[in-house]
């Protein structure tokens, strides 16, 4: 009976310290990334010359492991094609302010698309008061002779004004045809200068409407779980590859499957192929280029203008594209890196 007790009190103290174990990995990779497979984690805790094997758990194997992180809201949890992805959930004070303010600034953004929404419709509103529009008058249809056949004319207008052109030019002389004729000929050149310019309407607003949907559409592919792009500056944070390649810098040269990339280390000529969550972003000195890698301005170049070390996040200002010229704050870290 003793014996027993002893072999459960030991397999709970290893679930609690194999957890403890699993957390800290899960937090040591996840400060440069938000989502990973689960195998990199369990290879980044067993990496420890101490850890507790498997076995001593409650858990016999990790899959059983991961669904119970999923199902005690200790982290995110989902399966794909290449195997289950844990999402670690950061309870740490100062980062649910982070995303308190990053809330709070997203609602700010749509407050200011609201207003700027109510003031085109208040300019349209106004440029429509100043037109007398015409209301249709409507009457009754009446025969006076029920025997007399109804008819319509449905080019009643084309036709009188043929009859009286053809009565007027019978009866007026070359002069008066001369000038009946000039006339008609300032009319059509007005009216096509009219058409001119609402043309020239059309195509200016055409090109708003076209910046509007472009807005529109990186709004609604506002951010992704990946990020890697070619020719850009990244930094290798594991380990695993030694002190010959930790905390190195080197250049994207090619992005596979959208998660990996083929690197080129910037001292040694190496060429590495990695994770993304092998990786971290690099952020320049102010005034040099960067490439926005996530959000609403994803694939956009741009100047570093300053950075925020409170907030962890930047300010730049977009070179590329229909919003060239636009100054952009509070940019995270993560979602810009430097350009090659």
């Amino acid at each position: 009976m003793a014996l027993s007790v002893t072999v459960c009190l030991n397999r709970i103290r290893g679930n609690c310290c194999w957890l403890q174990r699993i957390l800290s990995s899960l937090w040591i990779i996840f400060q440069s990334t938000k989502r990973v497979h689960n195998n990199i984690v369990y290879n980044e805790y067993i990496s420890h010359r101490e850890h507790i094997h498997m076995n001593a758990t409650q858990w016999e194997t990790l899959t059983d492991f991961t669904k119970w992180l999923g199902r005690e809201g200790l982290c995110k949890v989902d399966e794909t094609p290449k195997g289950w992805y844990i999402q670690y959930i950061d309870r740490d004070p100062e980062t649910i302010r982070r995303q308190l303010e990053l809330e709070k600034k997203k609602k700010q953004d749509l407050d200011d698309e609201e207003k700027t929404a109510k003031f085109i419709e208040e300019q349209v509103r106004r440029g429509l008061e100043g037109k007398e529009q015409e209301v249709p008058v409507f009457t009754e249809l009446s025969r006076e002779n029920d025997e007399e056949k109804v008819t319509f004319n449905l080019n009643k207008g084309a036709c009188t004004s043929a009859g009286a052109t053809s009565a007027k030019s019978s009866s007026l002389g070359p002069s008066a045809l001369k000038t009946l004729g000039s006339a008609a000929a300032v009319k059509r050149k007005e009216s096509s200068q009219r058409s001119a310019q609402d043309k020239e309407k059309k195509k200016k607003k055409s090109a708003l409407d076209e910046i509007m949907e472009i807005e529109e559409e990186k709004k609604r592919t506002a951010r992704t779980d990946y990020w890697l792009q070619p020719e850009i500056i990244v930094k290798i944070i594991t380990k695993k590859l030694g002190e010959k390649y930790h905390k190195k810098k080197g250049v994207v040269k090619e992005v596979i499957d959208k998660y990996t990339a083929v690197v080129k280390m910037i001292d040694s000529g190496d060429k590495l192929k990695l994770d993304q969550t092998h990786l971290e972003t690099v952020i320049p000195a102010p005034g040099k280029k960067i490439l926005v890698l996530n959000g609403g301005y994803r694939g956009n170049e741009g100047i570093l203008e300053s950075i925020n070390e409170k907030t962890f996040s930047a300010t730049i200002v977009i070179e590329t594209g229909p919003l060239k010229g636009r100054r952009v704050e509070g940019i995270q870290y993560e979602d810009i890196s430097k350009l090659a």
